[in-house]
Protein backbone atom coordinates (compact mmCIF):
# COMPACT_ATOMS: atom_id res chain seq x y z
CA UNK A 1 0.00 0.00 0.00
CA UNK A 2 1.23 3.21 -0.58
CA UNK A 3 -0.40 6.46 0.36
CA UNK A 4 1.32 10.07 -0.86
CA UNK A 5 -0.06 13.53 0.35
CA UNK A 6 0.50 15.71 -2.90
CA UNK A 7 0.07 19.06 -1.08
CA UNK A 8 -0.31 22.75 -2.67
CA UNK A 9 1.01 25.93 -1.06
CA UNK A 10 -1.03 28.16 -2.82
CA UNK A 11 -4.55 26.92 -1.74
CA UNK A 12 -3.32 24.99 1.05
CA UNK A 13 -4.89 21.93 -0.15
CA UNK A 14 -4.30 18.36 -0.03
CA UNK A 15 -4.86 15.71 -2.59
CA UNK A 16 -4.17 12.01 -2.13
CA UNK A 17 -2.87 9.32 -4.16
CA UNK A 18 -3.62 6.02 -2.97
CA UNK A 19 -2.25 2.59 -4.72
CA UNK A 20 -2.77 -1.26 -4.13
CA UNK A 21 -1.60 -3.76 -6.50
CA UNK A 22 -1.53 -2.23 -9.11
CA UNK A 23 -4.61 0.08 -8.43
CA UNK A 24 -5.18 4.09 -7.72
CA UNK A 25 -7.38 5.75 -5.88
CA UNK A 26 -7.34 9.48 -6.26
CA UNK A 27 -9.16 12.07 -3.40
CA UNK A 28 -9.91 15.19 -4.11
CA UNK A 29 -7.92 15.96 -7.05
CA UNK A 30 -6.39 19.28 -8.40
CA UNK A 31 -7.48 20.80 -12.18
CA UNK A 32 -4.40 19.75 -13.74
CA UNK A 33 -4.85 15.86 -14.00
CA UNK A 34 -1.88 14.86 -15.91
CA UNK A 35 0.20 14.36 -13.03
CA UNK A 36 -2.14 11.46 -11.48
CA UNK A 37 -2.30 10.19 -14.72
CA UNK A 38 1.53 10.62 -15.11
CA UNK A 39 2.16 9.18 -11.41
CA UNK A 40 0.20 6.25 -12.04
CA UNK A 41 2.16 5.12 -15.46
CA UNK A 42 4.93 5.14 -13.67
CA UNK A 43 3.94 2.50 -10.95
CA UNK A 44 2.58 0.76 -14.29
CA UNK A 45 -0.89 0.93 -11.95
CA UNK A 46 -4.49 1.84 -13.30
CA UNK A 47 -6.31 4.81 -11.47
CA UNK A 48 -9.78 3.15 -10.66
CA UNK A 49 -11.50 5.44 -8.08
CA UNK A 50 -11.86 9.01 -7.74
CA UNK A 51 -13.26 10.41 -4.88
CA UNK A 52 -15.07 13.56 -3.78
CA UNK A 53 -14.72 14.26 -0.04
CA UNK A 54 -17.65 17.03 -0.86
CA UNK A 55 -18.19 19.65 -3.47
CA UNK A 56 -15.35 21.85 -2.95
CA UNK A 57 -15.96 25.63 -2.78
CA UNK A 58 -12.55 26.70 -2.48
CA UNK A 59 -11.15 25.01 -5.77
CA UNK A 60 -12.22 23.46 -8.80
CA UNK A 61 -11.15 19.56 -8.70
CA UNK A 62 -10.01 17.41 -11.74
CA UNK A 63 -12.68 15.00 -11.45
CA UNK A 64 -14.17 14.95 -14.85
CA UNK A 65 -10.87 15.47 -16.63
CA UNK A 66 -9.20 12.82 -14.52
CA UNK A 67 -12.51 10.39 -15.45
CA UNK A 68 -12.50 11.30 -19.03
CA UNK A 69 -8.81 9.95 -18.99
CA UNK A 70 -8.73 7.12 -17.30
CA UNK A 71 -12.50 5.78 -17.44
CA UNK A 72 -12.24 6.48 -13.38
CA UNK A 73 -15.47 6.20 -11.55
CA UNK A 74 -16.41 9.39 -10.01
CA UNK A 75 -17.20 8.70 -5.66
CA UNK A 76 -19.37 11.05 -4.17
CA UNK A 77 -21.20 10.56 -0.49
CA UNK A 78 -25.16 10.49 0.08
CA UNK A 79 -27.27 13.45 -1.99
CA UNK A 80 -24.47 14.50 -4.37
CA UNK A 81 -26.28 15.60 -7.29
CA UNK A 82 -24.27 16.44 -10.61
CA UNK A 83 -24.55 16.78 -14.12
CA UNK A 84 -22.08 14.06 -15.23
CA UNK A 85 -22.20 10.51 -14.42
CA UNK A 86 -21.11 9.95 -10.46
CA UNK A 87 -21.34 6.96 -8.52
CA UNK A 88 -23.28 8.27 -5.38
CA UNK A 89 -22.14 6.04 -2.54
CA UNK A 90 -24.24 4.91 0.23
CA UNK A 91 -23.38 5.21 3.87
CA UNK A 92 -21.05 2.57 4.95
CA UNK A 93 -20.37 1.41 1.52
CA UNK A 94 -16.77 -0.27 0.48
CA UNK A 95 -14.87 -0.11 -2.05
CA UNK A 96 -12.04 -2.47 -2.83
CA UNK A 97 -8.66 -1.01 -3.94
CA UNK A 98 -6.29 -3.91 -4.84
CA UNK A 99 -5.23 -5.33 -1.32
CA UNK A 100 -7.31 -2.94 0.86
CA UNK A 101 -10.16 -1.28 1.45
CA UNK A 102 -11.95 2.13 1.42
CA UNK A 103 -15.56 2.84 3.22
CA UNK A 104 -17.71 5.42 2.97
CA UNK A 105 -18.65 7.71 6.16
CA UNK A 106 -21.10 10.38 5.45
CA UNK A 107 -20.29 13.02 7.54
CA UNK A 108 -22.25 16.27 6.99
CA UNK A 109 -21.84 19.23 8.53
CA UNK A 110 -19.49 21.20 6.09
CA UNK A 111 -21.72 20.28 2.69
CA UNK A 112 -24.83 18.07 3.17
CA UNK A 113 -22.91 14.84 0.82
CA UNK A 114 -20.01 15.97 2.72
CA UNK A 115 -18.06 12.01 3.65
CA UNK A 116 -15.04 10.79 5.14
CA UNK A 117 -13.19 8.20 3.55
CA UNK A 118 -11.84 5.29 5.83
CA UNK A 119 -9.23 3.16 4.75
CA UNK A 120 -8.83 -0.55 6.01
CA UNK A 121 -5.22 -1.75 5.41
CA UNK A 122 -3.84 -5.31 3.83
CA UNK A 123 -5.14 -6.82 7.46
CA UNK A 124 -8.23 -5.33 7.91
CA UNK A 125 -6.82 -2.98 10.21
CA UNK A 126 -8.42 0.59 10.40
CA UNK A 127 -5.69 2.23 9.05
CA UNK A 128 -6.19 6.37 8.52
CA UNK A 129 -9.24 8.59 7.49
CA UNK A 130 -9.67 10.97 4.62
CA UNK A 131 -11.35 13.64 6.03
CA UNK A 132 -12.25 16.22 3.67
CA UNK A 133 -13.24 19.38 5.61
CA UNK A 134 -15.17 17.48 8.48
CA UNK A 135 -12.20 17.72 10.34
CA UNK A 136 -8.67 19.68 10.37
CA UNK A 137 -6.41 19.35 12.53
CA UNK A 138 -6.91 22.08 14.77
CA UNK A 139 -10.21 22.93 13.72
CA UNK A 140 -13.47 21.76 11.38
CA UNK A 141 -14.84 22.45 8.82
CA UNK A 142 -17.32 25.83 8.56
CA UNK A 143 -20.67 24.70 8.61
CA UNK A 144 -22.24 27.64 6.71
CA UNK A 145 -21.52 27.46 3.18
CA UNK A 146 -24.74 24.59 2.36
CA UNK A 147 -27.29 27.24 3.82
CA UNK A 148 -30.60 26.69 2.44
CA UNK A 149 -34.35 28.36 3.12
CA UNK A 150 -35.13 25.34 5.42
CA UNK A 151 -31.70 25.09 6.44
CA UNK A 152 -29.85 27.00 8.72
CA UNK A 153 -25.77 27.19 9.67
CA UNK A 154 -26.71 26.37 12.96
CA UNK A 155 -28.64 23.36 11.49
CA UNK A 156 -25.55 22.18 9.57
CA UNK A 157 -23.45 22.73 12.65
CA UNK A 158 -24.87 20.51 14.37
CA UNK A 159 -24.84 17.72 11.91
CA UNK A 160 -21.03 18.35 11.99
CA UNK A 161 -21.55 17.80 15.63
CA UNK A 162 -23.12 14.70 15.25
CA UNK A 163 -20.81 13.23 12.59
CA UNK A 164 -17.39 14.15 14.75
CA UNK A 165 -19.09 12.05 17.56
CA UNK A 166 -21.08 9.36 15.64
CA UNK A 167 -18.86 8.60 13.17
CA UNK A 168 -15.07 9.87 13.95
CA UNK A 169 -14.08 10.07 17.22
CA UNK A 170 -15.23 6.40 18.18
CA UNK A 171 -11.97 5.49 15.66
CA UNK A 172 -9.26 4.43 17.37
CA UNK A 173 -6.57 6.68 18.69
CA UNK A 174 -4.01 5.57 16.08
CA UNK A 175 -6.07 6.19 12.95
CA UNK A 176 -3.76 9.02 10.56
CA UNK A 177 -5.98 12.18 9.67
CA UNK A 178 -5.15 13.32 6.13
CA UNK A 179 -7.52 16.36 6.10
CA UNK A 180 -8.40 18.56 3.02
CA UNK A 181 -6.56 21.71 4.27
CA UNK A 182 -4.16 22.96 6.35
CA UNK A 183 -3.28 26.44 7.51
CA UNK A 184 -4.25 29.23 5.08
CA UNK A 185 -7.46 27.66 4.14
CA UNK A 186 -10.56 29.83 4.31
CA UNK A 187 -12.50 26.39 4.98
CA UNK A 188 -11.92 26.88 8.61
CA UNK A 189 -10.87 29.06 11.28
CA UNK A 190 -7.82 28.09 13.42
CA UNK A 191 -6.10 25.25 10.85
CA UNK A 192 -2.64 23.68 12.02
CA UNK A 193 0.04 24.27 9.94
CA UNK A 194 0.79 20.33 10.19
CA UNK A 195 -0.99 18.36 7.16
CA UNK A 196 -0.90 15.30 8.73
CA UNK A 197 -1.99 13.54 12.16
CA UNK A 198 -3.31 10.98 14.39
CA UNK A 199 -6.84 11.18 15.64
CA UNK A 200 -5.97 10.40 19.11
CA UNK A 201 -4.40 13.79 19.75
CA UNK A 202 -7.21 15.66 17.85
CA UNK A 203 -9.14 14.09 20.18
CA UNK A 204 -6.73 15.61 23.28
CA UNK A 205 -6.12 19.32 21.47
CA UNK A 206 -9.21 20.02 18.83
CA UNK A 207 -11.30 22.45 20.56
CA UNK A 208 -14.07 20.89 18.71
CA UNK A 209 -13.44 17.25 19.90
CA UNK A 210 -13.88 17.94 23.44
CA UNK A 211 -15.50 15.09 25.17
CA UNK A 212 -17.59 16.91 27.31
CA UNK A 213 -18.92 19.49 24.86
CA UNK A 214 -22.47 19.61 24.17
CA UNK A 215 -24.30 20.10 21.04
CA UNK A 216 -25.02 23.94 21.87
CA UNK A 217 -21.15 24.56 22.81
CA UNK A 218 -20.12 23.61 19.75
CA UNK A 219 -22.47 25.25 17.54
CA UNK A 220 -21.61 28.41 19.26
CA UNK A 221 -17.81 27.84 19.73
CA UNK A 222 -17.90 26.92 15.96
CA UNK A 223 -19.76 29.77 14.75
CA UNK A 224 -18.30 32.49 16.29
CA UNK A 225 -16.12 34.98 14.92
CA UNK A 226 -16.01 33.38 11.23
CA UNK A 227 -15.85 35.12 8.41
CA UNK A 228 -18.69 35.33 5.30
CA UNK A 229 -17.09 33.10 2.58
CA UNK A 230 -15.24 34.42 -0.24
CA UNK A 231 -16.80 35.22 -2.88
CA UNK A 232 -15.79 32.75 -5.49
CA UNK A 233 -16.81 29.77 -3.09
CA UNK A 234 -20.25 29.46 -4.36
CA UNK A 235 -18.91 29.70 -8.01
CA UNK A 236 -16.21 27.03 -7.63
CA UNK A 237 -19.21 24.78 -6.05
CA UNK A 238 -21.15 25.39 -8.99
CA UNK A 239 -18.94 24.54 -11.32
CA UNK A 240 -17.59 21.33 -9.66
CA UNK A 241 -21.11 20.12 -9.73
CA UNK A 242 -22.27 21.03 -13.01
CA UNK A 243 -18.86 20.76 -15.33
CA UNK A 244 -16.45 22.79 -16.92
CA UNK A 245 -13.74 23.13 -19.94
CA UNK A 246 -10.82 21.06 -19.92
CA UNK A 247 -7.52 22.36 -18.62
CA UNK A 248 -6.00 21.49 -21.48
CA UNK A 249 -8.40 23.79 -23.66
CA UNK A 250 -8.28 26.41 -21.02
CA UNK A 251 -4.35 26.59 -21.16
CA UNK A 252 -4.38 26.28 -25.22
CA UNK A 253 -6.27 29.74 -24.84
CA UNK A 254 -4.25 31.29 -22.51
CA UNK A 255 -0.96 30.26 -24.09
CA UNK A 256 -0.58 33.23 -26.38
CA UNK A 257 2.21 35.59 -26.84
CA UNK A 258 1.24 38.93 -27.08
CA UNK A 259 3.11 41.72 -29.10
CA UNK A 260 2.85 45.43 -26.74
CA UNK A 261 0.21 45.98 -29.76
CA UNK A 262 -1.86 43.19 -29.49
CA UNK A 263 -2.01 43.45 -26.09
CA UNK A 264 -3.40 47.07 -25.97
CA UNK A 265 -5.92 46.13 -28.38
CA UNK A 266 -7.03 42.98 -26.13
CA UNK A 267 -7.35 45.56 -23.21
CA UNK A 268 -9.28 48.31 -24.95
CA UNK A 269 -11.54 45.56 -26.99
CA UNK A 270 -11.85 42.97 -24.93
CA UNK A 271 -12.31 45.03 -21.65
CA UNK A 272 -9.90 42.92 -20.34
CA UNK A 273 -8.32 42.79 -16.95
CA UNK A 274 -4.23 43.05 -17.01
CA UNK A 275 -3.12 41.50 -13.98
CA UNK A 276 0.31 42.06 -12.90
CA UNK A 277 1.93 38.74 -10.83
CA UNK A 278 5.43 40.04 -10.50
CA UNK A 279 6.75 40.61 -7.32
CA UNK A 280 5.33 43.64 -5.52
CA UNK A 281 9.00 45.50 -5.60
CA UNK A 282 8.81 44.77 -9.83
CA UNK A 283 5.28 46.39 -9.84
CA UNK A 284 6.04 49.49 -7.78
CA UNK A 285 8.67 50.65 -9.48
CA UNK A 286 6.81 50.21 -13.28
CA UNK A 287 3.90 49.19 -14.33
CA UNK A 288 1.32 49.68 -17.14
CA UNK A 289 -1.83 52.05 -16.10
CA UNK A 290 -4.94 50.68 -14.32
CA UNK A 291 -3.33 47.20 -14.43
CA UNK A 292 -4.11 45.07 -10.99
CA UNK A 293 -1.06 43.62 -8.60
CA UNK A 294 -1.62 40.27 -7.41
CA UNK A 295 1.76 38.59 -7.10
CA UNK A 296 2.19 34.45 -8.10
CA UNK A 297 4.79 34.41 -5.11
CA UNK A 298 1.99 35.10 -2.18
CA UNK A 299 -1.60 33.84 -1.95
CA UNK A 300 -1.96 34.18 -5.30
CA UNK A 301 -5.02 32.26 -6.46
CA UNK A 302 -7.36 32.85 -2.82
CA UNK A 303 -6.46 36.33 -3.21
CA UNK A 304 -7.95 36.48 -7.21
CA UNK A 305 -10.97 34.82 -5.87
CA UNK A 306 -11.61 37.38 -2.83
CA UNK A 307 -11.22 40.45 -5.38
CA UNK A 308 -12.02 39.65 -9.10
CA UNK A 309 -15.71 39.13 -8.65
CA UNK A 310 -16.70 37.94 -12.47
CA UNK A 311 -14.94 34.18 -13.12
CA UNK A 312 -15.60 34.99 -16.88
CA UNK A 313 -13.29 38.38 -16.49
CA UNK A 314 -11.14 38.36 -19.63
CA UNK A 315 -7.44 38.58 -18.23
CA UNK A 316 -4.36 39.61 -19.64
CA UNK A 317 -0.58 38.79 -18.05
CA UNK A 318 1.94 40.45 -17.00
CA UNK A 319 4.18 37.84 -15.95
CA UNK A 320 8.18 36.89 -14.94
CA UNK A 321 9.69 35.07 -17.37
CA UNK A 322 8.89 31.48 -18.25
CA UNK A 323 5.70 31.96 -15.74
CA UNK A 324 3.03 32.48 -17.79
CA UNK A 325 1.57 28.66 -17.99
CA UNK A 326 2.10 28.81 -14.10
CA UNK A 327 0.13 31.78 -13.96
CA UNK A 328 -2.71 30.03 -16.17
CA UNK A 329 -2.84 26.87 -14.32
CA UNK A 330 -2.95 28.86 -10.73
CA UNK A 331 -5.70 30.88 -12.07
CA UNK A 332 -7.52 27.57 -13.57
CA UNK A 333 -7.43 26.23 -10.03
CA UNK A 334 -10.17 28.66 -8.98
CA UNK A 335 -11.67 28.84 -11.74
CA UNK A 336 -10.35 31.73 -14.16
CA UNK A 337 -10.83 30.13 -16.73
CA UNK A 338 -10.80 33.42 -19.29
CA UNK A 339 -7.05 34.16 -20.03
CA UNK A 340 -6.58 35.82 -23.37
CA UNK A 341 -2.38 35.74 -23.60
CA UNK A 342 0.43 37.18 -22.24
CA UNK A 343 2.64 40.39 -22.57
CA UNK A 344 5.35 39.11 -24.51
CA UNK A 345 8.88 40.29 -23.16
CA UNK A 346 6.90 41.23 -20.18
CA UNK A 347 6.90 44.92 -19.21
CA UNK A 348 10.50 45.66 -20.73
CA UNK A 349 8.79 44.88 -23.97
CA UNK A 350 6.04 47.70 -23.22
CA UNK A 351 8.54 49.82 -22.28
CA UNK A 352 10.28 49.87 -25.44
CA UNK A 353 8.29 49.78 -27.31
CA UNK A 354 7.45 53.55 -26.25
CA UNK A 355 4.28 53.23 -23.88
CA UNK A 356 4.18 54.62 -20.70
CA UNK A 357 4.08 52.91 -17.19
CA UNK A 358 3.11 53.93 -13.87
CA UNK A 359 4.84 53.60 -10.50
CA UNK A 360 3.58 53.80 -6.69
CA UNK A 361 5.68 55.53 -4.13
CA UNK A 362 7.05 53.24 -1.79
CA UNK A 363 8.73 54.23 1.61
CA UNK A 364 10.71 52.47 4.29
CA UNK A 365 9.22 51.78 7.74
CA UNK A 366 12.60 54.64 8.59
CA UNK A 367 11.21 56.98 6.71
CA UNK A 368 7.33 56.45 7.45
CA UNK A 369 8.19 56.75 11.26
CA UNK A 370 9.63 60.15 11.03
CA UNK A 371 6.77 61.58 9.19
CA UNK A 372 4.24 59.64 11.18
CA UNK A 373 5.56 61.62 14.40
CA UNK A 374 5.39 65.18 13.13
CA UNK A 375 2.25 64.26 11.00
CA UNK A 376 -1.05 63.71 11.15
CA UNK A 377 -0.86 61.16 8.33
CA UNK A 378 -4.23 59.34 7.13
CA UNK A 379 -2.85 55.28 7.17
CA UNK A 380 -4.82 52.05 5.54
CA UNK A 381 -4.38 49.27 7.57
CA UNK A 382 -5.53 46.66 4.73
CA UNK A 383 -4.80 43.34 7.33
CA UNK A 384 -7.60 40.80 8.49
CA UNK A 385 -9.41 41.72 10.96
CA UNK A 386 -8.03 39.59 12.95
CA UNK A 387 -4.99 40.62 12.51
CA UNK A 388 -5.53 44.40 12.92
CA UNK A 389 -7.71 43.68 16.23
CA UNK A 390 -4.36 41.93 17.55
CA UNK A 391 -2.49 44.72 17.22
CA UNK A 392 -2.60 47.84 15.26
CA UNK A 393 -0.89 51.40 14.97
CA UNK A 394 -2.51 53.95 16.97
CA UNK A 395 -3.13 57.21 15.67
CA UNK A 396 -6.29 58.92 14.99
CA UNK A 397 -5.92 58.78 11.22
CA UNK A 398 -5.44 55.15 10.79
CA UNK A 399 -8.12 53.11 9.22
CA UNK A 400 -8.70 49.68 8.89
CA UNK A 401 -9.53 48.89 5.52
CA UNK A 402 -8.97 44.96 5.08
CA UNK A 403 -8.44 44.22 1.40
CA UNK A 404 -10.90 41.09 1.65
CA UNK A 405 -13.95 43.48 1.39
CA UNK A 406 -12.01 46.35 -0.35
CA UNK A 407 -15.16 45.80 -3.49
CA UNK A 408 -17.34 46.93 -0.50
CA UNK A 409 -15.38 49.62 1.51
CA UNK A 410 -14.62 52.45 -1.61
CA UNK A 411 -16.81 54.67 0.05
CA UNK A 412 -14.84 54.60 3.08
CA UNK A 413 -12.10 56.73 1.53
CA UNK A 414 -11.76 59.65 -0.59
CA UNK A 415 -9.80 60.39 -3.51
CA UNK A 416 -8.22 63.65 -2.54
CA UNK A 417 -6.54 62.71 0.18
CA UNK A 418 -2.88 60.69 0.47
CA UNK A 419 -3.05 57.44 2.25
CA UNK A 420 0.02 55.59 3.30
CA UNK A 421 -1.09 51.63 2.72
CA UNK A 422 0.41 49.07 4.72
CA UNK A 423 -0.57 45.26 5.35
CA UNK A 424 1.98 42.88 7.68
CA UNK A 425 4.57 42.51 5.46
CA UNK A 426 4.26 44.41 1.69
CA UNK A 427 2.42 41.62 -0.49
CA UNK A 428 -1.56 42.68 0.12
CA UNK A 429 -0.71 46.80 0.70
CA UNK A 430 0.52 47.01 -2.87
CA UNK A 431 -2.38 44.72 -4.08
CA UNK A 432 -4.54 47.33 -1.92
CA UNK A 433 -2.93 50.72 -3.98
CA UNK A 434 -3.22 48.98 -7.51
CA UNK A 435 -6.30 48.39 -7.20
CA UNK A 436 -6.73 52.22 -5.34
CA UNK A 437 -4.94 53.60 -8.22
CA UNK A 438 -6.76 52.16 -11.19
CA UNK A 439 -9.71 53.36 -9.77
CA UNK A 440 -8.35 57.02 -9.31
CA UNK A 441 -6.56 57.20 -6.59
CA UNK A 442 -3.41 58.83 -7.42
CA UNK A 443 -1.32 59.86 -3.76
CA UNK A 444 -0.67 56.31 -2.35
CA UNK A 445 2.41 55.80 -0.49
CA UNK A 446 3.60 51.84 0.30
CA UNK A 447 4.90 51.34 3.41
CA UNK A 448 7.81 48.55 2.74
CA UNK A 449 8.22 45.86 5.32
CA UNK A 450 4.40 46.89 6.70
CA UNK A 451 3.16 46.00 10.11
CA UNK A 452 6.02 43.31 11.27
CA UNK A 453 8.46 46.13 10.28
CA UNK A 454 7.02 49.02 12.28
CA UNK A 455 6.73 46.60 15.59
CA UNK A 456 10.45 46.91 15.72
CA UNK A 457 10.48 50.63 15.49
CA UNK A 458 8.79 52.90 18.40
CA UNK A 459 5.67 53.63 16.65
CA UNK A 460 2.60 53.48 19.11
CA UNK A 461 0.57 50.27 18.60
CA UNK A 462 -2.15 49.12 20.94
CA UNK A 463 -1.38 45.85 23.01
CA UNK A 464 -1.33 42.70 21.84
CA UNK A 465 -4.32 40.84 22.02
CA UNK A 466 -3.92 36.87 21.19
CA UNK A 467 -5.83 35.92 18.13
CA UNK A 468 -7.22 32.92 20.12
CA UNK A 469 -9.02 34.96 22.61
CA UNK A 470 -11.04 37.23 19.72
Amino acid sequence: MKIEQIYTGCLAQGAYYIESNGEVAIIDPLRETQQYVDKANSEHAKIKYIFETHFHADFVSGHIDLAKKTGAIIVYGPGAETNYDIHCAEDGEEFKLGHITIKVLHTPGHTLESSTYLLFDETGKEHAIFSGDTLFLGDVGRPDLAIKSDLTKEDLAGMLFDSLRNKIMPLPDDVIVYPAHGAGSACGKNLSKETVGVLGNQKKTNYALRADMTKDEFVAEVLDGIAPPPQYFAKNAMMNKSGYDTFETVLKKANNPLTPEAFEHLANEEGALVLDVRHEKDFVKGHIPNSIFIGIHGGFAPWVGVLITDLKQPILLVAPEGKAKETVTRLSRVGYDNTLGYLEGGINAWVDSGRDIETIESISVDTFTQLFKNNNLNVLDVRKDGEFKAEHLEGDNVKHFALDYINDNMNKVDSKNTYYVHCAGGYRSVIAASILKARGFNNLIDIAGGFGAMKKTDLPTTDFVCPSTL
